[in-house]
């Protein structure tokens, strides 16, 4: 009998696949995400991290981009809100920031809050940043 190969899952479609940029260096913000839109990603802006969890809460997005120092509420603390709700929980979530994540609190969070991936500004470009939203929610 001749062995049937399963086929291998599709890569899901960019355009249907929202992403949450919660930067508060506006002009950064505004390239992410004008880059975002550029690969066909709808994208929601946040300033700092109170505004992320109210929209990352009432929207879902697909995948949270998230900075660690903020002003009102900084990126740890609006992991943990976020990794808080049923959904949240799941959500995947990319930390982008400048800050080094050998300080033993990072690294203790980290392991906490889960997040996909941490990437450190100051190491990455655009173009990176963009390719592991695309490896990680599997799209092309």
């Amino acid at each position: 009998m001749e062995k049937l190969e399963t086929p291998k899952p599709k890569k899901s479609s960019v355009q249907s696949k929202t992403i949450l940029v919660v930067e508060d260096d506006e002009d950064l913000n505004r390239a992410i995400a004008d880059m975002l839109r550029r690969e066909n990603f709808l994208s929601f802006e946040a300033k700092n991290g109170k505004e992320g969890v109210e929209i990352a809460l009432t929207k879902h997005p697909d995948l949270i981009l998230l900075d660690l120092l903020m002003p009102v509420m900084g990126g740890l603390t609006a992991l943990k809100n976020i990794r808080a709700d049923a959904w949240g929980k799941k959500v995947p979530v990319i930390i982008l920031t400048n800050f080094n994540q050998a300080d033993d609190r990072i690294t203790t969070d980290y392991v906490t809050y889960q997040p996909e991936e941490y990437l450190v500004k100051s190491e990455v470009k655009l173009r990176d940043v963009i390719n592991k939203i695309k490896d990680i929610l599997k799209v092309q």
